[in-house]
């Protein structure tokens, strides 16, 4: 399933003339005087052409924080660089920008960089935090490990003194540059539950450090034998280490052993009561993690709690020659701010750095089903942000999400960064519950040309691009490729209640390979809630399979209402182009739905109030049917549409032809014709002059401007991955299940 659209094309839109771009203005030729600093450093100067000054101080691996932070004798951290910039501002209003320049090199990070109110710049003099020209700087959360010796079995070993200790645990691990994976089984695809069994644990709830009851006592029995056989292999010191991770619907949960039953095949865990909506039961897939028998497939590791950490090597990979990093840091960069003081983090730019090896350390009461991975935090955090800008940044090998702009962020720019390998998801604009504040209120920020893919490696639920209660963001020109769920959603609110997300922007994205057939009820864009003002135009998306149900390319969640959506083209998803479960007042305009396999629209839920408008659309297909739930019953308006059955089979509309179908006052206007594309299969939707869908009034529009732009290197990144077809497991399928999933990449 390659994506084989048309190059695109470096242009400029309406829909990026909003970004406000920061430029830096500099004189040729430099002063620098050095000046005395309280705690003893030096800042060289620099005139810019407005006359005003600047400061500069310099940061190198081989630096040392005693020194004055020129460019000579540089710092060796980022938290010395902005303690300088603080003891810089003491002195006086800052009266131009203030550059903190990194080296290229390997910078190591246990705790993040908090920058707070006292670390703002203003509008004529940020601070910036950038790389030297032409460098790669590296602030990496992991930390090397060697020691390695080969067992005869063919195994690397080596110990990790910290972990004996009980100083240090990790539960990712990073080998020359790839994520490895933490030793499962099965080693692809999934067991299945046979049975689970919630016993309350009445009177004796139990809470883990975060507050997190144990309510529930589960007991479940597996199925195949094999599953039998890895249960039995796990050894009594290892147990309360090994995780059940369990794929249901579009959760996921996440859990530790707390024993092995005495019935064969099954295993004991407890946890938070199941939610009625999304329990665990009879033919819900799962694998079981991190114990010593399950390191038997190249790529894996496992880590002991006496200290010993196993690999097994991929094919040609030499122990002498490799990097093997496992991570200690949890986060790299934090603003707080406090956005009920009005005291707020401003005015900063970072750029150029590139983030890497964060983790994930699950909690003893482990992760329990949450949609999109909600409460999972950031490498990148911000509270009380505006106007804070991350440009030409690298975000990789994490186990969280990659960047979140949470409560009271404003004016905020992610532009032209690289998000991969995610352990959840890429970027994440406001809150799951309502600030009725509205300085707590997160609003305005803008998420352009960025590289978002591979994500979902530890939470499999979470997604590319969230947006919740936030308004007027811009999401535009992003690539989103290869998440285990949903690409872009937008909005928290289920029903017709009050909701903040209004008047947001997702234009000119290109999203894709989306779910690999492990999770469902996905969309290449997902809505929840009244989201009047919102348009989504100019996108693409495609490739999109669920595992049961629901793999989607416009998703209308519940109450999703006031959302245009124009111009988008749809092709090649699971379950639908289109589906609205509920809403009203939606308007789904001159977009190009083709070869979805199932069906190709969807609506589901009858209510009073019109629900959508269909109008000047192309529905073009070879396999499934057209519609799929009560379209006799819903209202809807639709409109000089355009419909083509590639196959030459009878096109039905709930049962009836198009002319039967009019007569009910559906379809005004609208043909079963050939659109006339170019090369449909070949992903080119090109419309011939003669294509009879111009006299519907359908606008052609551009695929290709989709993704992002800029250097011909940037584009060229983006279209570097190519995706394979969706891999199937072998018969025979489970009772009661429907299609079968595909292996989850890394640790999905």
């Amino acid at each position: 399933m390659m994506n084989t659209l048309p190059s695109k094309q470096n242009h400029f839109s309406k829909d990026r003339g909003a970004l406000g771009v920061w430029k830096r203005t500099e004189r040729a030729t430099r002063c620098y005087v050095a000046v005395g600093l309280c705690a003893g450093a030096a800042v060289g100067l620099m005139m810019t052409t407005a006359g005003v000054w600047a400061a500069e101080f310099y940061v190198a691996p081989n630096g040392s924080d005693t020194h004055p932070g020129t460019q000579e004798q540089p710092f060796a951290s980022l938290v010395r660089a902005r303690d300088a910039v603080r003891e810089l501002k003491k002195k006086g209003p800052l009266t131009g920008p203030v550059r903190v320049i990194l080296a290229g090199g390997t910078y190591r990070m246990q705790t993040p960089l908090l920058l707070e109110p006292e670390d703002s710049g203003s509008p004529d003099a940020p601070i910036i935090y950038e790389a030297a020209p032409g460098a790669r700087p590296v602030i990496s959360g992991g930390r090397p490990i060697g020691g390695w010796q080969k067992t005869p079995e063919g195994l690397w070993k080596t110990q990790v003194p910290e972990v004996a200790a009980g100083k240090w645990y990790f539960e990712q691990l990073f080998v020359n540059d790839r994520r490895a994976v933490r030793a499962r089984e099965p080693d692809r695809f999934y067991f299945f539950m046979e049975e689970v069994r919630q016993t309350a644990l009445e009177g004796k709830s139990e809470r883990g450090p975060k507050g997190v009851g144990k309510e529930a006592e589960l007991v479940v029995r597996l199925r195949p034998l094999d599953a039998a056989e890895s249960l039995a292999k796990i050894r009594p010191q290892e147990l309360s280490d090994v995780q059940m991770i369990a794929y249901h619907k579009w959760d996921i949960t996440r859990r530790r052993l707390e024993g092995v039953g005495t019935e064969k095949g099954t295993f004991v865990s407890t946890g938070r009561k199941m939610k009625p909506w999304n329990s665990l039961g009879r033919g819900t897939r799962m694998h079981l993690e991190n114990f010593r028998a399950a390191l038997d497939t190249p790529g894996e590791w496992f880590l002991e709690r006496d200290g010993t950490l196993w690999y097994m090597p991929l094919p040609g990979e030499q122990l002498e020659r490799s990097e093997v990093i496992a991570p200690m840091a949890e986060q790299f960069l934090v603003f707080r701010g406090d956005p009920a003081g009005d005291r707020w983090v401003e005015h900063i730019v970072v750029r150029g750095l590139t983030l890497e090896h964060a983790q994930y350390l699950t909690p003893p009461e482990g992760f329990e089903p949450t949609q999109a991975a909600a409460t999972i935090q950031a490498v990148v955090q911000a509270d009380g942000a505006r106007h804070v800008r991350m440009e030409k940044c690298q975000i990789r090998h994490i186990g969280t999400y990659g960047i979140w702009l949470r409560e009271g962020c404003s004016h905020c720019v992610v532009q032209q960064c690289l998000l991969e390998d995610l352990g959840a998801g890429g970027v994440r604009i406001g809150q799951t519950a309502l600030p009725q504040a509205p300085q707590r209120q997160t609003h305005h920020d803008i998420v352009d040309n960025c590289i978002l893919r591979h994500g979902g490696r530890v939470f499999p639920c979470a997604v590319g691009i969230w947006i919740g209660h936030s308004s007027d963001n811009q999401i535009t020109h992003n690539e989103i490729a290869d998440f285990f769920y949903t690409g872009i959603s937008v909005g928290w609110r289920w029903g017709y209640g009050e909701s903040l997300a209004k008047r947001n922007l997702v234009a000119f994205n290109h999203v894709h390979h989306l779910g690999w057939g492990v999770l469902c009820d996905m969309g290449g864009i997902y809505t929840l809630g009244p989201s009047e003002g919102t348009v989504v135009r100019n996108n693409v998306f495609h490739d999109i399979d669920c595992y049961q149900y629901g793999g989607w390319g416009l998703y209308t969640d519940e109450g999703s209402s006031g959302i245009l959506f124009e111009k988008n083209l749809v092709y090649r998803t699971e379950t639908g182009g289109f589906h609205q479960h509920y809403g009203k007042e939606n308007i789904v305009r001159n977009n190009i739905f083709a070869f979805q396999t199932q069906h190709q629209l969807q609506a589901s839920r009858v209510e009073p109030h019109l629900s959508f408008v269909f109008e000047k659309n192309i529905v073009f297909w070879d396999r499934g049917g057209l519609l799929a739930g009560p379209w006799d019953r819903i209202r809807f308006e639709s409109r000089q549409n355009c419909y083509w059955q590639a196959e030459g089979q009878p096109v039905q509309f709930a049962g009836r032809t198009l002319e039967e179908w009019q007569k009910l006052g559906h379809e005004v206007g609208s043909i079963l014709a050939d659109p006339k594309f170019r090369l449909p299969k070949t992903g080119d939707f090109t419309l011939a002059e003669d294509s009879p869908v111009r006299k519907l009034g359908f606008e052609p529009f551009d695929p290709s401007q989709a993704g992002v732009y800029g250097p011909a290197e940037w584009v060229q990144k983006a279209r570097e991955v190519v995706f394979p077809d969706l891999p199937l497991p072998p018969p025979p399928r489970p009772a009661g299940s429907g299609r079968h999933a595909s292996p989850a990449r890394g640790e999905g």
